[in-house]
């Protein structure tokens, strides 16, 4: 079993307390010496502002924000979770990442997912009904882009006749991409062309709202699981998939008291399947995150 932890680069408001490079460099730093595997970061490019008042939030770019923390660090991976692959053309996006994971030494998992809020897509220029179409095709151009060969391809919105980008990532095959979404066209497209799948916690209210599948115990994560293997048998996929998931219970932080409890449950995850654990944890100042971290980090130590 593996852990991640969100930096908490959402906080906008804050300002340098969350998002300067010091508090960047310090929370990277601070994740890595608690023994964390992984610092991960979201993605908003452009939210509404009703959307952010009703609980949503602002973030900073998921790649300069990544780039901070490698430069901070030496062993952590660095994991988006998610970027939102339809907001943008798949050159930018596998140029962004290449560079990332050369600059990083290979530490980049590109987290991915097909998005759910509409007026974000309009406010970028994006197509929110073909969402899955492009998903899938964007992750198809990245892979050919990483490879370095030269890509003829007629897309939705762009048209490549010979495009080539160097250089190609660090990692020989490029960054692992692993694909979040509940539902089971997620579930489909990480077992097609992803090398993880990120299943996330979600209440039937909040289901509908992300446009997803509930995810409200370990007996639907199961049932996901068990349409994944099903899936991969009926295509001929024999590799392993990663399986990155927020603990039931703990999407909103995990208290103190409950880290015993989360202990325990920890090789049932495992048992379950389960290869990262990602956290995210309450930041009402850096040092309280830091200390937080610390302790968290404390408790999964020996698993």
């Amino acid at each position: 079993m593996r852990f991640s932890i969100q930096l908490p680069t959402d906080q906008v408001s804050d300002g340098p307390e969350f998002v300067s490079a010091e508090a960047i460099a310090v929370m990277a730093r601070a994740a890595e010496d608690a023994g964390f595997d992984a610092v991960a970061v979201t993605d908003h490019p452009a939210p509404t502002a009703r959307w952010v008042a009703a609980g949503g939030h602002h973030a900073l770019d998921p790649f300069v924000a990544l780039s901070f923390a490698a430069a901070a660090t030496t062993r952590m991976r660095l994991l988006t979770q998610v970027v939102v692959l339809p907001y943008r053309n798949p050159f930018l996006t596998a140029k962004a990442a290449a560079t990332l994971d050369v600059l990083s030494g290979g530490r980049l998992i590109l987290g991915i997912a097909a998005g759910y809020l509409a007026p974000e897509f309009a406010a970028l220029g994006a197509d929110f009904e073909a969402r899955n179409q492009v998903t899938d095709e964007a992750i198809d151009v990245l892979r050919s882009a990483w490879r370095g060969d030269a890509i003829v391809h007629v897309g939705r919105s762009f048209i490549a006749k010979g495009t080539a980008q160097l250089p190609r990532p660090a990692q020989p095959e490029g960054p692992p991409i692993w694909v979040g979404g509940n539902a089971r066209p997620a579930i489909r497209r990480a077992v097609e062309r992803g090398d993880g799948w990120m299943p996330f916690p979600a209440p039937k209210s909040l289901a509908g709202h992300a446009r997803t599948a509930p995810m409200e115990s370990l007996d639907d994560l199961r049932a996901g699981l068990a349409y994944a293997r099903e899936h991969a048998a009926k295509i001929g996929r024999t590799r392993p998939l990663d399986l990155c998931l927020v603990p039931f219970g703990y999407s909103l932080g995990a208290p103190a008291g409950d880290l015993a409890r989360l202990r325990d449950e920890i090789p049932l995850y495992a048992e379950i399947g389960v290869t990262w654990l990602a956290f995210t944890l309450p930041a009402p100042s850096r040092a309280a995150w830091c200390d937080a971290v610390a302790a968290l980090g404390g408790a999964i130590a020996s698993q």
